[in-house]
C-alpha cells in the first residue's frame, strides 16, 4: 500500500469564549524581528495502545482545543498592521477569535517505524504537519496563527503543529500544547496561566514600534529541501562529554548542552574542513530570555528569545580541544545578562538580526532540553518521540529537543546528506 496521507476534514477551531480576556497584544521587538521568517512546525507522536474510538478522538481533541483556545487568546487571532508614514507599519495581534485550524488525517500505511527508524527523518513526517498558517510568520495578517493536524496512523497518532513565530517562541509554543494536553485530560482549568502583559520591562512594552514594510524582506522557502537527522545523546553519554570539557577547561562551570553545542560544531568542522586553520568557522544559538531577566515572568506570552553569534578560527576550533570550544560557548552565554538583554531589546528592529553569519557551514541552534516536551499527555500517555517539519530544513539548523529518557536530548541536525554521512564518523566518538 502506497505511503500517502489522506486528508479527511479540515476546518476552524475558535474559542469558547464570546469575549477574551485580552482584544489585542502588541508585537514586541524580539517578535518583530521576526516576521520575515518561518513558523514553528513540531509534531508528537503517539502510540494507539490507549485510544477510545478514533472517531470520538477527533472531535475530543478539536474540543478540548476549543477549550485550551479560551486560555489563549492570541492563537485564535490574526496580524494586524496598522500603516503609517514613511512606509512604515505597526503590528499587534488582533484576537478576535477567527479560529485555529484544525485537520484531521489518515495515514493508514504509515507506522511509527516508518517515522522514527530510518536513518533521516523521511519526507512523509513532513506531510503530517499543517503548513497552512503560511510560508513566512508575515503571513498570519490573512492565515490562523496556530495550525493543528491530528493524522490517524497505522499504530498510533500523529498531532503536527504550526505556529506564527511573530507570535510565540518555542516556550511560549510548549506551554500552549501542554495545556491544551491538560484540557483534553479532563481539567477545567490550566495549571499555569500565559502571561500577556508587556510592561514587565521598559523594552518590552505597549509602545507601536514603526517598521518598513516586509514584502522585500521576507524570506523564501528553501529551493532544496535537506535530510535531517535525529543524534540522540543518553545521559551517561552527556556526562561524559561535560566532565571532559570541564576538566580539558580546568573549570566546573560549562553546563551539558555547551559541552554538547561544543562536540557538535568541532564534529562538524572535522567533517567539513577548510583545511585552513585561518578559516573563521561560526556558530549562533537562541538565547532565552526568562530566566535571565528579573522582570520578565516564566509564563510570559510571546518571544523572550535573541541570538547569539560566536566565530572562531578553524585552527583554535579543532587544535585546542572539546574544553577551549565549550568554554568560549560558556563564555558567550554568560554574557547574556539583564543589561545586554535590554541592550538588544531596544535595538532597532532589524530583519537580519536572525542572519547567522557567512563563512563554511555555519550553525544554528535553536529549541532547549528544558521544554516540556514530553509532557504533553492528552490522556494517552506520553509521546514517544517529537520531529520538526519541513520549514526547518536549511542546512546548519540544529534543533534541540529533550530525549524521551529522563536526562539525554536529541539534536535533530539538517545538512545535505554528504555531509550528514561524514558528519556520523565523528560525532560518535567522545
Amino acid at each position: 500500500m502506497a505511503k500517502k496521507v489522506e486528508l479527511i476534514s479540515s476546518s476552524l477551531v475558535s474559542s469558547t469564549v464570546t469575549a477574551a480576556s485580552i482584544s489585542r497584544l502588541e508585537l514586541n521587538p524580539w517578535d518583530l524581528r521576526l516576521l520575515p521568517f518561518i513558523p514553528i512546525h513540531r509534531g508528537l507522536i503517539f502510540h494507539s495502545s490507549h485510544f477510545q474510538s478514533q472517531q470520538h478522538l477527533i472531535q475530543h481533541l478539536k474540543n478540548s482545543l476549543s477549550r485550551a483556545l479560551d486560555f489563549f487568546p492570541p492563537l485564535a487571532g490574526r496580524l494586524a498592521a496598522t500603516p503609517h508614514d514613511g512606509d512604515t507599519a505597526s503590528f499587534f495581534v488582533d484576537c478576535n477569535n477567527a479560529g485555529a485550524e484544525f485537520t484531521h488525517a489518515v495515514a493508514a500505511a504509515v507506522s511509527i517505524s516508518d517515522l522514527i527508524e530510518p536513518r533521516y527523518t523521511p519526507e512523509i513526517a513532513s506531510s503530517l504537519i499543517p503548513i497552512s498558517v503560511g510560508v513566512t510568520n508575515y503571513d498570519g495578517i490573512s492565515k490562523p496563527l496556530l495550525a493543528v493536524q491530528v493524522t490517524e496512523l497505522a499504530d498510533g497518532l500523529f498531532i503536527g503543529c504550526a505556529a506564527n513565530h511573530a507570535v510565540v517562541d518555542g516556550t511560549s509554543f510548549w506551554h500552549f500544547l501542554n495545556s491544551w494536553s491538560e484540557i483534553s485530560r479532563g481539567s477545567e482549568s490550566i495549571s499555569r496561566s500565559p502571561i500577556f502583559d508587556r510592561c514587565n520591562v521598559a523594552a518590552v512594552d505597549n509602545r507601536l514600534i514603526h517598521i518598513p514594510t516586509l514584502e522585500k524582506n521576507l524570506s523564501k522557502a528553501p529551493s532544496q529541501l535537506l535530510p535531517q537527522k535525529v543524534f540522540h545523546f543518553s545521559k551517561e553519554k552527556l556526562g561524559e562529554l561535560k566532565a571532559k570539557a570541564n576538566s580539558e577547561a580546568g573549570t566546573d562551570k560549562i553546563s551539558t548542552l555547551q559541552a554538547l553545542m561544543a562536540h557538535l560544531w568541532r564534529s562538524t568542522v572535522r567533517s567539513h574542513t577548510t583545511n585552513n586553520d585561518s578559516t573563521t568557522r561560526v556558530m549562533a544559538t537562541a538565547i532565552g530570555v526568562r530566566a535571565r531577566m528579573s522582570s520578565l515572568p516564566d509564563g510570559y506570552f510571546g518571544n523572550a528569545v535573541y541570538p547569539a553569534a560566536l566565530a572562531i578560527s578553524e585552527g583554535e576550533l579543532l587544535q585546542k580541544g572539546l574544553g577551549a570550544a565549550a568554554l568560549r560557548i560558556n563564555e558567550l552565554i554568560s554574557k547574556q545578562t539583564d543589561e545586554a538583554i535590554r541592550r538588544d531589546a531596544e535595538k532597532k528592529v532589524d530583519f537580519q538580526h536572525w542572519e547567522v553569519g557567512s563563512g563554511p557551514l555555519p550553525l544554528a541552534f535553536g529549541g532547549s532540553h528544558r521544554l516540556d516536551v514530553y509532557g504533553c499527555d492528552f490522556g494517552w500517555g506520553k509521546p514517544i518521540a517529537v520531529r520538526s517539519g519541513k520549514a526547518w530544513k536549511m542546512e546548519g539548523v540544529v534543533v534541540v529537543f529533550p530525549a524521551a529518557e529522563a536526562g539525554g536530548i536529541d539534536l535533530e541536525v539538517c545538512l545535505s546528506e554528504e555531509k550528514l554521512v561524514a558528519l556520523e564518523e565523528f560525532i560518535t566518538s567522545v
